[in-house]
């Protein structure tokens, strides 16, 4: 629970990278485990609600399922807890701070376990846009451990830079007397990963199998190499949710390649007699590495635990 956290604010600055907003996200732990999360995209809206008569950043931080509902252009896809993430990790946390770079004015806003401690305020210039959002997990809620794990939040930082190419990704541990800090840039997207993940095994094809196509406002990539090994490793994603139990999409993939080898076989690898191997509908693939990245603009039917994509 304590690194979801920072997983759902994350979330909101992938949000604005997939929006086409955002290029750089920064993650810093904090001396005392607090969590400082930035991104450079438009900066949370700051106009009156006109149902709440509130701030919109003050709504999306206190109100559920109120987030990505704000300004023309909203958000393209969410890979939160449907809309719930921020406005939780504030009532989890015994302080928020927000800041805000929008309108060429810095607004700052605080609130004590999930309520503001004062309105929002402009307390500077600005240039620039973006969000920064700095909070402290409440220690009466997380009781067993407050100290962040570097190198499983890095991972899976790394695993969103991967799933959104061109995104920058930054993570820096400030806790030690000297910062500890890493960067992920990927260009080649889930292509990298893929290559990634067979440093270590010789592969069949140096290039790895890349597809991407948009339809009907779902996005798909898939990125494959077979290699020497024996197993196949399949990794399905949801807007940028790993899925564990698979799910309609790696169904689909499973099935389309099937039907690929079969129509090849069928027409150059048939015996003296023609007959051809044939796999059955949907075989488990072997020796290979496979990443499936599904998005969509619509509501996919996952649970919360997002385990499977149905």
């Amino acid at each position: 629970g304590l690194h979801h956290l920072v997983w759902e604010i994350v979330d909101n600055s992938i949000d604005e990278a997939l929006a086409g907003y955002c290029d750089t996200i920064k993650v810093t732990i904090e001396p005392g485990n607090s969590i400082l999360v930035e991104d450079n995209g438009r900066g949370i809206p700051v106009d009156i609600q006109e149902k709440m008569g509130r701030p919109a950043v003050e709504v999306i931080l206190t109100v559920l399922h109120a987030g990505g509902k704000f300004g023309g252009g909203g958000y393209k896809v969410s890979g939160g807890l449907h809309g719930v993430g921020a406005s939780v990790v504030n009532a989890l946390s015994t302080k928020l701070e927000v800041f805000v770079k929008r309108n060429e004015k810095l607004y700052y806003q605080a609130y004590h376990r999930g309520v503001p401690a004062a309105d929002l305020a402009v307390i500077g210039t600005s240039e620039e846009t973006g969000t920064m959002i700095r909070f402290f997990p409440d220690d009466e809620i997380f009781q067993e451990t407050l100290e962040y794990d570097y190198d499983l939040l890095a991972t899976r930082l790394r695993e969103l830079a991967f799933l959104n190419k061109g995104l920058t990704i930054e993570i820096t541990d400030d806790r030690a007397d000297k910062p500890i800090t890493r960067s992920f840039h990927y260009e080649g997207g889930i292509k990298s990963d893929v290559e990634h993940l067979n440093r270590s095994k010789e592969v069949v094809h140096e290039e790895p199998v890349y597809v991407h196509g948009n339809r009907d406002g779902i996005e798909i990539e898939v990125a494959l190499q077979y290699n020497d090994g024996f197993a196949a490793h399949i990794y399905s994603f949801t807007n940028n949710i790993p899925h564990q139990g698979g799910g309609t999409h790696e169904t689909g993939f499973k099935t389309a390649l099937t039907r690929v080898i079969n129509d090849y076989a069928k027409k150059f690898w048939s015996d003296e007699r023609g007959a051809t191997a044939r796999c059955p509908e949907r075989c488990p693939p072997e020796r290979m590495t496979a990443m499936l990245s599904y998005k969509s603009h619509h509501n996919p039917n996952f649970c919360r635990t997002k385990r499977k994509n149905k």
